[in-house]
């Protein structure tokens, strides 16, 4: 064969949205969708089938209409460039707190993951947010109680968010909304069978001893 009359056909580059995506493509888009839900742009709902759809995709092309309705969306699914992390990715595994027959409680002062899966199961969770430290603007928890009790409780200057439902049991959430548009966005998600998930701020100090006086003072 006459390689000079023939010579071999160079293989086409791949389309841009055929490239395949990176975990730190896939860590960018779930970055976008975490901030448009601290936003109020997404539901919870909304956010969740978002996330498991990005951890999903295998291409660039996929991760594109995730955040096509967002803000920051036209640099969003560009694939990041070789040696450069994710800008505020989320660090590490989602945290885990499980109380099977047992009771399972965080508090005081300690940082808080981006993720918290608690789970109770004829046992009790209790997380303590008024004393943690924020390393990131949003926080999702994901509560599962059966037979059981998640309690968390946050800070009143944050913001606290979510959506849930109670099967037989109490799944609460009262919704805060703070003046600060930089305070930290807490969402819980989750359910309760026969069971109850809880959230809400924790009164002041002045509040708490006005309580207990009372309280002793009365009966």
């Amino acid at each position: 064969m006459d390689l000079e009359k023939h010579p071999q056909q160079p293989v086409a580059p791949a389309e841009p949205a055929g490239i395949r995506a990176s975990d730190a493509d896939r860590d960018r888009i779930a970055d976008i969708l975490r901030e448009a839900m601290a936003e109020g742009r997404l539901t919870a709902e909304e956010h969740a089938e978002r996330v498991d759809a990005v951890y999903c995709a295998k291409t660039v092309g996929e991760l594109e209409p995730l955040v096509r309705d967002l803000p920051a969306a036209s640099t969003a699914a560009r694939p990041a460039a070789a040696g450069v992390p994710a800008h505020d990715s989320p660090a590490g595994p989602a945290d885990n707190m499980v109380a099977i027959f047992s009771g399972s409680t965080r508090k005081g002062r300690w940082r808080v993951g981006s993720r918290t899966n608690a789970f109770a199961l004829f046992g009790s969770v209790e997380i303590d947010l008024t004393e943690a430290l924020f390393g990131q603007r949003l926080t999702v928890i994901n509560a599962t109680s059966i037979f059981g009790s998640v309690d968390i409780r946050v800070p009143e200057n944050i913001s606290l968010r979510g959506s849930g439902t109670g099967v037989f049991g109490n799944f609460e959430v009262t919704t805060l909304e703070s003046a600060d548009p930089e305070a930290p966005v807490v969402v819980v998600n989750g359910y309760s069978v026969f069971g109850s998930v809880e959230a809400r701020p924790r009164r002041g100090k002045f509040i708490a001893d006005l309580h207990d006086r009372l309280r002793k003072h009365f009966g």
